[in-house]
């Protein structure tokens, strides 16, 4: 699903994985049907691991990115 948002990708992910639980798919089918849900699981993937560097940075007063620790500088 190109272009498709994070929660569009999870909810057709979630999908395959129930038509694959049920085991009533062809095994030729089967095979495509995981193939496309690994392919959707690393996309999901990465969109996480982009929110995750996007919201562990911080600016500093000098409108610099730095990594955010939790530690307030002295």
């Amino acid at each position: 699903m190109e272009n498709a948002t994070f929660e569009e990708s999870l909810a057709e992910l979630e999908a395959i994985v129930a038509q694959l639980e049920r085991g009533d798919v062809p095994l030729e089918e089967a095979l495509e049907v995981f193939q496309k849900g690994m392919l959707l699981s690393k996309q999901c993937q990465d969109t996480l691991s982009k929110a995750e560097k996007t919201l562990t940075k911080m600016m500093t007063d000098d409108n610099e990115e730095v990594p955010f620790t939790g530690e307030e500088e002295a």
